[in-house]
């Protein structure tokens, strides 16, 4: 798994629920990247989506750019394809990109174990925060909103509080050799 202060493994070329095309740099003026690695299918994602777009709503304007990413294989999970992220992404009125890790590098070179599980980097794109949103699936009982917490630390210049937490969700679904 990445490591705190390494710096964020690259991405390009990856195919946007929007049709777009995106890598890491397209994010380049952004001061603060959080990397989400998410899906369709799961439980735990569906509970957090409406969080996601509040968080880049509630943050775009001072500099955060969101992303999120699924690496699930869709042969074991036909729920996670591109066409199915398409009309996620619609329903649900996506205010970020969400991009598609179809050959899995993505994931692997930064070691999500679950969806949705959290990168967040500084503007150097040293991871500063990994782990969860926050520590409720269920939003009326959150104490404890760790992703905005790190935002927070972020634009203000501090060293991130809590910078590891621990993720939950469903796991990673990977293809079979």
């Amino acid at each position: 798994m990445l490591e705190l202060g390494e710096e964020a493994p690259s991405f390009k070329d990856l195919l946007g629920a929007d049709g777009a095309r995106y890598s890491i740099s397209s994010f380049s003026d952004k001061p603060v990247l959080a990397v989400v690695f998410s899906c369709n299918h799961c439980p735990y994602v569906k509970a957090y989506e409406g969080r996601m777009v509040s968080i880049q709503r509630d943050y775009a304007s001072r500099g955060v750019q969101l992303v999120a990413i699924n690496s699930n294989d869709d042969k074991s999970c036909p729920e996670d394809s591109y066409p199915e992220m398409v009309k996620r992404a619609k329903e649900k009125g996506f205010n970020f990109p969400y991009l598609r890790d179809e050959d899995q590098i993505v994931v692997g070179e930064y070691g999500a174990v679950c969806t949705p599980h959290v990168f967040a980097f500084d503007k150097a794109r040293l991871l500063r925060y990994r782990g969860r949103i926050d520590d409720s699936r269920d939003s009326s009982w959150v104490s404890s909103p760790d992703l905005r917490n790190a935002l927070d630390d972020l634009l203000a210049g501090r060293e991130v509080r809590v910078p590891d937490t621990r993720p939950f969700g469903c796991s990673i679904k990977w293809a079979a050799d």
